[in-house]
């Protein structure tokens, strides 16, 4: 903490508020603070770009299943249906599970007879359409190419999850804001305290002919730079823990929580805490000790 005081504190102002006595236990609870901060912030961050993802992923696909009971009859509509979907202007992607996947996917609950002549199993289709696209005429499409096809869209159930995430996200942004609260209530005591140690100190600057506006500066100074150190020191071990959690996350192999991870714009947004709580306790002290000089007069 010395250096940083070093590069941004006069040596005559260092004389005046020696280390350690404005210092006290303020970096280290705003350190916590801030590690608490970065790590709700990256959970909401990760959150809303999951919701964001799902909704992308989901929003615009929709699953055909062609269900006629005839082997040939269902081969023949399943082939028509996928033509119909590759013909569409709206559809992007077209992609046919192959009858063994089917088969896999609902054996654990039907036994190993399914897929045979006397236990057929539909016939799926996954379609990914382009955004705002009509699905009313897409499914009609494919209607009227299969009569047998049932045509989902799994928009239905992207908005359930896509709702649950976005309130986890507004949950972690009200817990950013209250230990932003809570720092700034830190400062608030941490500058009471500094006043009264340097009450002796103000009133010599006061006889010498100092003014109010400078006094709170140094103050001010000291505070932030105090705060930017704890800062910094949160951020750090927040940082060590969010790239633990985002490799075991990759490596874990659970489809879309194993993204990518944070975002650029989400590091950035991090990355600009520490100096945003450090603007933060600036403010804080230079009204807490404003207020304060003016009630000594």
């Amino acid at each position: 903490m010395k250096w940083l005081a070093r590069l941004f504190v006069a040596e005559h102002d260092r004389r005046l508020l020696t280390d350690g006595r404005v210092n006290g236990p303020m970096p280290w609870v705003i350190a916590i603070m801030m590690f608490l901060t970065v790590l709700a912030a990256a959970a909401g961050i990760a959150i809303a770009t999951l919701a964001l993802g799902i909704e992308r992923d989901l929003g615009n696909r929709i699953t055909v299943q062609v269900t006629a009971a005839d082997n040939a009859a269902r081969e023949a509509e399943a082939s028509r249906a996928e033509r119909s979907l590759r013909a569409a202007p709206d559809v992007l992607e077209v992609t046919r599970m192959p009858d063994g996947e089917a088969a896999a996917l609902v054996e654990p609950w039907l036994g190993p007879d399914v897929g045979s002549e006397d236990f057929p199993i539909p016939i799926l289709i996954d379609a990914e359409l382009t955004p705002g696209a009509d699905f009313s005429a897409v499914a009609q499409a494919v209607k009227t190419a299969a009569p047998s096809a049932l045509v989902d869209t799994q928009a239905g159930l992207a908005a359930p999850v896509g709702a649950l995430m976005r309130t986890l996200s507004l949950i972690a942004l009200g817990l950013v804001l209250l230990l932003t609260l809570a720092t700034a209530a830190v400062v608030t005591l941490a500058a009471r305290g500094a006043l009264g140690n340097h009450r002796g100190v103000i009133d010599i600057v006061h006889l010498l002919g100092g003014t109010d506006r400078q006094i709170s500066r140094l103050f001010q100074r000291r505070i932030a730079l105090d705060a930017l150190f704890g800062g910094l020191m949160g951020f750090v071990g927040a940082l060590i823990v969010i790239l633990i959690v985002q490799w075991q996350l990759s490596a874990s192999g659970l489809g879309l929580m194993s993204g990518p991870g944070l975002p650029l714009w989400g590091w950035l947004v991090l990355a600009l805490l520490p100096l945003t709580g450090a603007l933060l306790a600036s403010m804080v002290a230079r009204l807490v000790v404003g207020r304060a000089l003016k009630a000594m007069l």
